[in-house]
């Protein structure tokens, strides 16, 4: 797979385009089969589809439910994968038009918020109204998200589907709040980039052959993983339109380097993967309408589409990229990568300025993401090996909630940086002498990225430069480097002492991990979650009940909780018999659980530890 940088160029005659309406009917009453915006949707896709044509790229023309009822985008589709390539595609976005609502009785639009009944209903549906159209069945398929569920529905009543869109990165409180408390699609917590979802959590990659869910996932939307990680994703993608809303351009000229710089940090991201990197483009119609969005004009609109096609035009002709349908894709993907090979990204700021890096890490067992701006803490960690069931839509617990609960998530649990009282959620390390403290969340870095054989397996490793601790009479220089063992659940985190001003000196190291679990900021009941510490005769256990607990084990060579609520267990474990081993209780104020190991060191000594995930039933 060296150099190998693919691009799914991805479009839909969605002819009740979402927004749309509003647009072109104002001033009038509702009526989605206004000729006007039938008219105009299907004009913007032949013009998307023009534009591709016109730099050599191919592309998935993934045909809506309302489509399927309109002679015109049935003949395009068919004539375009005649004469291009394109695969003709079938997409779960785009159901509302008259016909789906005069049948089903609702305003209801994301499949996955549908009960498991009506799910099948549509599906079936759908698919069969594709069928009449084209004679056969899709290869590919999708939606903002498409639950487990759902997915095995699909893939065993249409074995044809081999590739789906399956969840959009990030979607969470986040997007919801700068919705105006609108937007109730929350899907936080899944990869990124392309993976194979497992057949009961499509966040969570499949780790063999019997939890593949028979699909290819991709994202919606090739997202700033920092960026968007920070703010409100919907802003920072490439999707030219998602920058514009943004207003990451020049008002002026109208140019958006921003757009071809976070195009090339994908492209970039090839160095972390063994050459293989990927991007996609997914613009529905409703953003390129003649009334313009948000603040951009039309000829905006159509300006920035024609640039980002251009320049993945200039890419292929250059050699740098490959444009594949979906149903290619997923056969590609199937054919370079394995079950347990991770997916990695060392990420820069490209939109602020600052030096900022985050790197993540996502496999079968775990998404990890690690700031160096706070010395390479986690500040995000989400619990694949639980491979938690989580179903989604009307008669189940999770109607609108389609996110794969966190265990740490600096965004909706604090981090490091609390208001006054309590603690967030964070694995860091606090280096102390005489009764002075530092936290090296506080102590900003910047790491490396290496593949290194590890024991029997590979393993990605960070090594973060060494940062300079000062106290009052000690400076320490401590280096971090966090190794991520490839199909082991575990990360290992070590903490090397270069040098100490005073050889002679001897420092402590805490090791700690503060968590809980949500998908939400809001707190979930504590309760049911138990912490040990120590094995066998010495263990000692809290059964969590809001009470400030705490216990220690000296010579512990272990801390664990067991979360119940979401199937998970979680431990920090060194190979050391020196120092001591600790588990901390929370309280309502600050409804946590830590995890700790602490123990003195002097020049030239290393302390290493392993956080390990497991499913606990």
């Amino acid at each position: 797979m060296k150099d190998t940088f693919v691009v799914n160029i991805i479009h839909r005659p969605e002819m009740v385009p979402e927004y749309a309406e509003k647009v072109t009917g104002q001033g009038k009453a509702e009526d989605i089969g206004r000729k006007a915006l039938l008219t105009e949707s299907l004009d913007i896709f032949k013009f998307q589809q023009e534009t591709a044509h016109k730099n050599g790229l191919k592309t998935t023309i993934q045909m809506t439910y309302a489509s399927l009822f309109n002679d015109e985008a049935v003949s395009i589709a068919k004539e375009h994968h005649d004469k291009y390539g394109d695969e003709i595609s079938l997409s779960l976005l785009g159901l509302p038009c008259k016909e789906f609502r005069e049948k089903y009785k609702t305003k209801d639009f994301c499949i996955w918020m549908f009960s498991m009944e009506d799910k099948k209903a549509i599906v079936d549906d759908v698919f069969g109204k594709f069928y009449d159209s084209f004679g056969f069945y899709p290869e590919s398929t999708g939606s903002y998200y498409m639950d487990a569920d759902l997915i095995n529905y699909i893939k065993a009543k249409y074995p044809s589907v081999k590739c789906a869109v399956a969840t959009c990165w990030e979607e969470g409180p986040k997007a919801y709040h700068t919705c105006n408390n609108s937007w109730y699609t929350f899907m936080d917590g899944g990869p990124w980039n392309p993976w194979i979802p497992s057949k009961v959590n499509t966040h969570a990659p499949a780790a063999n052959e019997e939890e593949d869910s028979g699909i290819v996932a991709i994202p919606h939307l090739s997202r700033d993983l920092l960026a968007c990680y920070d703010g409100n994703g919907s802003n920072f993608g490439t999707h030219p339109q998602n920058v514009l809303r943004g207003m990451i351009y020049d008002s002026k000229t109208w140019e958006y380097p921003y757009l071809y710089n976070l195009i090339d940090q994908y492209r970039h991201l090839g160095k972390f993967n063994n050459g293989y990197s990927y991007n996609m483009m997914f613009v529905g119609p409703g953003w390129l309408n003649k009334m313009g969005r948000w603040e951009a004009p039309y000829e905006l609109l159509k300006k920035s589409y024609e640039d980002g096609m251009a320049y993945y035009g200039k890419l292929k002709k250059e050699g740098e990229l490959i444009d594949m349908t979906m149903a290619e894709f997923a056969d590609f993907y199937r054919e370079n990568k394995t079950y347990t090979e991770p997916e990695c990204a060392l990420w820069k700021d490209i939109l602020y300025g600052s030096e900022k890096q985050l790197f993540w890490y996502s496999d079968p067992y775990m998404r990890v993401c690690v700031n160096m701006d706070q010395g390479g803490a986690i500040v995000d960690l989400r619990p694949y090996a639980a491979k938690l069931e989580w179903p989604i839509g009307i008669g189940t617990p999770h109607i609108t909630d389609a996110s794969y609960p966190f265990l740490i998530q600096e965004k909706y649990r604090a981090g490091y940086f609390t208001h006054y009282a309590g603690e967030g959620t964070i694995r860091s390390a606090k280096v102390s002498y005489k009764g002075e403290e530092v936290d090296l969340a506080l102590c900003r870095t910047h790491a490396h990225f290496s593949e290194e054989a590890y024991q029997d397996r590979k393993a990605r490793v960070l090594t973060l430069d060494p940062v300079e601790i000062e106290f009052a009479d000690l400076t320490v220089k401590l280096q971090t480097i966090i190794t991520f063992e490839e199909g082991s659940s575990s990360v290992k985190i070590e903490r090397n002492i270069l040098e100490m001003s005073d050889p002679d000196a001897e420092v402590t190291i805490n090791e700690y991990m503060v968590a809980c679990y949500g998908t939400t900021e809001y707190s979930e009941d504590m309760q049911g979650i138990r912490l040990t510490v120590g094995s066998g005769d010495a263990a000692e256990t809290i059964d969590y009940e809001y009470k400030c607990r705490e216990a220690a084990v000296a010579g512990g060579k272990v801390a664990q909780a067991v979360i119940p609520q979401i199937k998970t267990f979680v431990s920090m474990e060194t190979d050391s018999e020196k120092g001591e081993s600790y588990i901390k209780e929370g309280y309502a104020f600050s409804p946590m659980f830590t995890l700790g190991y602490q123990t003195n060191v002097h020049d030239k000594e290393v302390v290493k530890t392993w956080l390990r995930l497991e499913r606990a039933d």
